[in-house]
């Protein structure tokens, strides 16, 4: 690890635990909420959080075949209509410089989201890509996560 940044800077380790509160106190379920970190962790190339967020989605019930695609989820018949938004909308923010966040994809998620819900899934977006940047550029080490030991969620 570069830094450990949750012993040098609590502060900031207090203040994105909080966002994380919000997060899973807000309307979605959690196994949506664990696909969904899953793949921007994928998509930032953060090993730790990969490991972490599969590990969290297997102790909820997030079937074997359904983590093992999410990579590749727009081929993968295993995701709903409603997964499908929510991954397309996590990809379109996670990849933002290059995606613009599309109106098409964004009215696919009118119709399979609450304005409250797009609102929470946006926020769940923007603490995975948080949390990614922490553990990417600080290089937590990857394979460490314990579930149920981790200030991260």
């Amino acid at each position: 690890m570069r830094v450990d940044y949750r012993k040098v800077y609590p502060a900031a380790i207090k203040a994105m635990v909080g966002l994380e509160e919000v997060v899973h106190a807000g309307p979605l379920d959690a196994q949506l909420l664990e696909l969904v970190k899953l793949r921007a962790s994928q998509l930032n190339g953060c090993g730790y959080c990969v490991d972490m967020h599969t590990k969290d989605a297997e102790a909820i019930g997030v079937e074997e075949q359904r983590l093992h695609l999410v990579v590749a989820w727009k081929e993968a018949p295993v995701y709903s209509p409603r997964e499908r938004a929510a991954l397309a909308w996590c990809e379109a923010l996670t990849m933002l410089p290059s995606s613009g966040a599309p109106d098409d994809v964004y009215e696919q998620m009118t119709s399979e989201f609450s304005p409250e819900e797009i609102v929470a899934l946006t926020l769940a977006i923007v603490a995975i890509n948080g949390w990614n940047r922490f553990a990417v550029g600080l290089r937590s080490p990857v394979g460490s996560y314990v579930p149920g030991g981790s200030t991260e969620s």
